[in-house]
């Protein structure tokens, strides 16, 4: 049987909210800062690296607006100064028999930014509205 890469189409995300879809995930991403060293006593005229501290990008998700549906913008609005709501959540890349493959665990996430989608009276396209997150950390299982 032959493997091949996994579609990105296919995915989850558990938020705390209504069980919705999203159109797009984004900003999945982790990097270690680089920290380099040279002590003066060194025979070696270059610095050696060593891994610094981690750090995350913001997470955007987009989903198309439901009537009625203000839970982003409720969350956003429960952010109060030093004392965000915090959430994790759990994004997972599925396979074709609705399994995850790979989980990433978002850790003490919250809103920093909710926008509506660009109103064009000629367009006749969905409503998407994007919403993106800070948070302390993800993890991949």
């Amino acid at each position: 049987m032959e493997k091949y890469p996994l579609p990105v189409f296919h995915y989850t995300v558990g938020w705390g909210g209504t069980n919705v879809g999203f159109s797009e995930v984004s900003g999945l991403t982790i990097e270690t800062d680089p920290i380099e060293y040279r002590h003066g006593a060194d025979n070696e005229f270059t610095k050696i690296k060593m891994p610094g501290l981690k750090k995350y990008s913001n997470i955007t998700l987009k989903r198309g607006i439901m009537e009625g549906d203000n839970e982003f913008y409720d969350w956003l609005n429960t952010t109060k100064m030093n004392e965000p709501e915090r959430r994790d959540l759990t994004i997972s890349l599925l396979n074709e028999s609705h399994e995850p493959v790979r989980t990433w665990k978002v850790t003490q996430a919250w809103p920093v930014k909710v926008e509506g989608p660009g109103l064009k009276a000629d367009d006749n396209s969905v409503a998407v509205e994007t919403v993106e997150l800070v948070h302390e950390g993800v993890k991949m299982e």
